[in-house]
C-alpha cells in the first residue's frame, strides 16, 4: 500500500497501541458506517467496491449489536443475487463503481453472469460461490430478536437458504459422497492458500502460463492488476497465480457457467476443508432454523447433511494427525498444511479426541502459536510468509470461527486467550486491517476492513 493511501485511510481510525476497550468498538462502528453503501457494506474502499458473500455474513454478525434492521438488510441484500438454480454468488457487482479516472470498473464484463440462464436479470454477479456462512448470520441475528420477530425473520429467509443448500449438494456433490467440491480458489474464501497454490504450481498450470513463467513475461500482467495499486505486490498472490485464476474464470464464462461442461475438464476440482467445515456448521444452523419455525427439511437434504459429517472424517490423515483438503477425482489428500486444519473445530462434528489433537496444534508455538495467532499457514511450512495474503498472515474472521469452535468443545480458556490476542493485535496495529503479521501484529492489506471491524464488535460483546 502506498504511503499516501495508507495515511488517508488511517485518518478514519486512530487508537492507541494498547487500548482494547469499548473505545475500540466505537472506532469499529465508524469503519462500518464509512463502508456502508445503504443496503450492503463494501469490505474496504477502493480495493473492494462490491458486495462479497461471506464478508457480508461476518458484517451482519457485527451489525446486529447496534442496528438489527441494518444487519437483516445486509443478509437480504445477498439473497437478491441468488441464481434460479439456488446458487448464492460470491460477489454481487456494483454497477456504479468507477476507478480513479472515472471509468466504470471492468468486473461486470469480466464475469458476464448474463451468459447463464440461471443468473438474475436485474443484478450482475460473479459465477461462483463462497463459504456458506449465511445460515450462521441468520441465526446470530435471530438471537437478538424476540420470538415473534425471530420467527418472522426465519420464515422470510428460510426458502432461499434451503434452495442454496440443495444447490450445493445437487451441483457440487455429483457422486453423492457427502463432501461438496470447489472449482476455483476464490470459492474457498482463502484465495491463494497453500494447498490450492501447491496444486496449481505442481500439476495445474496451463501450458501458456508455464511459458509466461519461464520467459518472465508474466511481469507484464502486473501492470494491469488493480489489487497492487492499493496493496504492495509482495503481500498478494503472484502474477502467475493471478493469471491462472483469471484463466479459470474466463473458461467458466466460455462455458456459460454450465457446471457439467466445466467439470469435464476443470483445472480445479477440490473438496476444500474450510468450505466443508463451514458447510457442516451451516447445515446445523439451517436445521435449527427449520425446527424453530416447524418446517421439515427435504429428506434428500437431511441425508446429504448427515453424510457430510461422516465423510469429513475421510479427510483425516492418521500419520500427520491432521485434516486436509482432497482432490475430488482421485481422493488424494492435499498434504500442504494450512489454518484449514483447525476449521473442523468450527464444524463441531468431530470427536472430542480429534478436537484435542487440533487444540495441541494451536498450542504449538512452532506451528500455529506465534505471538499473534492464528497464522494462515503454519510457521514451519515452506510456504510461510508473514505478509503474503493467505500464506501466513493472521485473519480476524478465521480466529472468530475457531474461537466459536473452541467454546463449543469446552476449551473456554483457549477461546478467551485467542479472543484477547486477536483484540490486542487489532488494537496494537492502529487500524482495522484486512490481515496481520502473526509475528509482529503489524496491520497489512486494506485498512478500515469491514469484517475486521464487525467481528471486533462481536468479540467485545462476548
Amino acid at each position: 500500500m502506498d504511503k499516501e493511501n495508507k495515511t488517508s485511510q488511517s485518518d478514519i481510525v486512530e487508537s492507541s497501541e494498547t487500548d482494547v476497550t469499548p473505545k475500540l468498538e466505537d472506532l469499529a462502528r465508524l469503519v462500518l458506517d464509512h463502508n456502508d453503501q445503504g443496503s450492503f457494506t463494501i469490505p474496504a474502499e477502493g480495493l473492494y467496491p462490491h458486495q462479497w458473500l461471506w464478508d457480508s455474513c461476518f458484517i451482519a454478525i457485527g451489525l446486529r449489536h447496534h442496528d438489527i434492521e441494518r444487519a437483516k438488510l445486509e443478509v437480504l441484500s445477498l439473497l437478491r443475487g441468488q441464481w434460479a438454480n439456488g446458487m448464492l454468488p460470491h460477489v454481487i457487482l456494483n454497477p456504479n463503481t468507477r476507478d480513479d479516472h472515472g471509468h466504470k470498473l471492468r468486473d461486470i464484463n469480466l464475469w458476464q453472469s448474463w451468459r447463464s440462464p440461471n443468473a438474475p436479470d436485474d443484478v450482475s454477479t460473479s459465477g461462483i460461490t463462497q463459504p456458506p456462512m449465511v445460515a450462521e448470520a441468520v441465526v446470530r441475528i435471530g438471537d437478538k430478536l424476540k420470538w415473534p420477530e425471530r420467527r418472522a425473520w426465519y420464515k422470510m429467509v428460510y426458502p432461499a437458504l434451503v434452495q442454496y443448500h440443495e444447490w450445493l449438494y445437487a451441483e457440487r456433490d455429483p457422486h453423492h459422497e457427502g463432501l461438496v467440491l470447489q472449482i476455483h480458489p476464490w470459492e474457498t474464501g482463502l484465495d491463494d492458500s497453500t494447498p490450492w497454490m501447491y496444486e496449481l504450481h505442481s500439476h495445474l498450470l496451463p501450458l501458456w502460463i508455464r511459458f509466461l513463467k519461464k520467459s518472465g513475461l508474466q511481469q507484464i500482467f502486473g501492470w494491469f492488476r488493480s489489487d497492487t495499486k492499493y496493496v504492495p505486490a509482495e503481500e498478494r498472490a503472484s502474477n502467475i497465480e493471478e493469471l491462472a485464476c483469471y484463466s479459470v474464470e474466463r473458461r467458466f464464462r466460455r462455458k456459460n457457467y454450465d457446471f457439467d461442461k466445466i467439470i469435464d475438464h476443470s483445472l480445479f476440482a477440490i473438496e476444500d476443508l474450510v468450505f466443508n467445515s463451514i458447510l457442516i456448521r451451516a447445515n446445523q444452523q439451517l436445521k435449527h432454523i427449520a425446527k424453530s419455525i416447524r418446517e421439515e427439511l427435504p429428506e434428500s437434504l437431511r441425508e446429504s447433511m448427515a453424510k457430510t459429517e461422516k465423510t469429513l472424517e475421510e479427510l483425516w490423515d492418521p500419520y500427520a494427525n491432521e485434516y486436509f483438503s482432497r482432490d475430488f477425482v482421485t481422493h488424494r489428500l492435499l498434504k500442504e498444511s494450512s489454518v484449514a486444519a483447525l476449521l473442523p473445530l468450527y464444524a463441531g462434528s468431530i470427536s472430542k479426541e480429534r478436537a484435542e489433537v487440533l487444540v495441541r496444534l494451536l498450542e504449538n508455538e512452532h506451528r500455529f502459536g506465534p505471538a499473534y495467532p492464528i497464522p494462515s499457514a503454519p510457521l514451519d511450512s515452506p510456504w510461510f510468509s508473514p505478509i503474503r495474503y493467505w500464506q501466513g498472515p493472521s485473519w480476524v474472521n478465521l480466529n472468530w470461527l475457531i474461537i466459536d469452535g473452541l467454546k463449543r468443545y469446552g476449551y473456554d480458556d483457549h477461546a478467551e486467550a485467542l479472543k484477547e490476542s486477536t483484540l490486542e493485535m487489532v488494537g496494537k496495529s492502529g487500524g482495522f486491517y484486512e490481515y496481520f503479521n502473526p509475528l509482529t501484529g503489524e496491520g497489512l492489506g486494506a485498512n478500515n476492513f469491514s469484517w475486521t471491524a464487525a467481528l471486533v464488535v462481536d468479540l467485545l460483546r462476548k
